[in-house]
């Protein structure tokens, strides 16, 4: 007799799961469509028109135009014609607000790298760790040319660091161009911060090994070391690769040491190159990094691929140098070029540019240390100063056309050295 009841009861409560269900779904669907609201709102605050209602502000419009007249422009072929060059794609905010006029000598020392769309995830840490003026040649391909300029306005828009402090080149082959982003929402849905757009680059990460671009397309990466050089208007350089990272406080350092001591016009001063296995943490000063180097978790840079490449640093040496904390920056040691070194360094940028005849795997640092050598400079070893890569090179991790290109760029550097010769014709040293 209680049976009427308990169907009663049970009716009830699922009438009210049903409610609960229904009120879900319809939460859902407004969150959804907030949600694709917030991105359509998003990606027109970004590549839309400045016209309409919500018009973002006037400075993110000023961006926009400039990226737009870049694009315009329709960039300039480097020397082999092979390459279109968009010199200042976006410019930092540090470069805008130069004085016109203004010479290299009023701002000191600026960093250089060079990448593809797949390590450019790299800038995130390597920003991090510089916080100073930093240059980025960045070469593209078939759809990463697209894809690349939306992400770097992407970057400048959404952080204020990149925006303050980033210039922006891009490289491309000749019959390509770049265009400005504004019917490609698929891309950029979920963009909503730094963050997000870091997140976004990490998908392209190691999309394909160093150098084995798809179709066959050379990587210019002396091309690209000189795009980078030449936007970073300063009186020294230091270019290094992407998915390296210099010491802690090395600008400041740096200046301090000028301040000192007067350079000489021909020379350049040297940081010993290392590199530490993924999972350690990078080191910071010297006292960290000769820790982890005397229990083998650092070591030096293409030991095991090409020791005889850096070993003219004399890594010992320089180890077993003791530097006190906070002791200023100095010249350790001064050294004389001999093959096959290949050091990075702090150069002035009056010194001779990379030979852009040099692509792929190859000699291409070499030849440029080579001619500095012949051209006279000396390579001051700093004290306490390095640069570090990012995980172990090993053999095996290279493309499979690695031993063809280094055959290849091995005759071309002969002829280079043969060139020489001719380039600096007083000068008595040879390679």
């Amino acid at each position: 007799m209680h049976l009427p009841k308990k169907c009663s009861v049970f009716k009830v409560v699922l009438s009210a799961l049903l409610v609960v269900a229904l009120l879900q779904l319809i939460y859902l669907s407004f969150l959804s469509k907030f949600h694709g609201k917030q991105q359509r709102y998003r990606y027109s605050e970004l590549f839309g028109g400045s016209g309409k209602k919500n018009a973002p502000h006037p400075e993110v419009n000023s961006r926009k135009e400039r990226l737009r007249y870049s694009l315009s422009t329709g960039g300039i072929f480097d020397r082999s014609g092979q390459y279109r060059v968009y010199k200042n794609l976006i410019k930092s905010d540090f470069t805008t607000n130069r004085k016109p006029g203004s010479d290299a000598g009023s701002h000191v020392l600026a960093l250089a790298t060079h990448t593809t769309i797949n390590n450019l995830h790299h800038l995130d840490s390597l920003l991090e760790r510089w916080q100073q003026p930093l240059s980025v040649a960045i070469f593209a391909h078939g759809q990463d040319v697209k894809f690349v300029t939306a992400l770097v306005y992407a970057l400048t828009f959404f952080c204020p660091q990149i925006q303050a402090l980033v210039d922006f080149h891009l490289v491309c082959l000749s019959g390509e161009m770049a265009s400005f982003p504004e019917q490609d929402r698929e891309h950029f849905a979920g963009l909503e911060d730094c963050a997000s757009v870091f997140t976004r680059l990490e998908t392209h990460r190691d999309t394909y090994k160093n150098y084995a671009i798809s179709g066959n397309v050379s990587y210019p990466n002396n091309l690209l070391r000189n795009v980078a050089r030449g936007g970073a208007e300063s009186s020294y350089v230091l270019v290094i690769d992407i998915d390296m990272v210099p010491s802690a406080d090395l600008h400041r350092q740096f200046l301090e040491m000028l301040t000192r001591r007067e350079p000489a016009a021909d020379e350049v001063f040297v940081l010993p190159a290392f590199e530490i296995r993924h999972v350690r943490k990078l080191p910071a000063t010297k006292s960290e990094l000769v820790q982890l180097y005397q229990v083998g978790e650092v070591r030096p840079f293409y030991e095991e691929l090409c020791p005889r490449c850096q070993a003219p640093t004399n890594y010992s040496r320089w180890v077993n140098s003791h530097v006190r904390e906070n002791s200023p920056l100095e010249v350790a040691y001064t050294l004389s070029w001999v093959d096959p070194w290949e050091p990075f360094y702090i150069g002035p940028h009056t010194a001779p540019l990379y030979d852009e005849n040099f692509k792929q795997y190859g000699f291409n640092r070499i030849s440029q240390a080579c001619e500095l050598h012949v051209a006279g400079y000396k390579f001051s070893v700093l004290s306490a100063a390095f640069v570090v890569h990012r995980g172990f090179k090993v053999q095996g991790e290279f493309h499979t056309r690695k031993d063809e290109e280094n055959k290849r760029n091995r005759i071309l550097f002969r002829s280079f050295k043969e060139s020489l010769k001719t380039k600096y014709p007083s000068s008595t040293r040879r390679c």
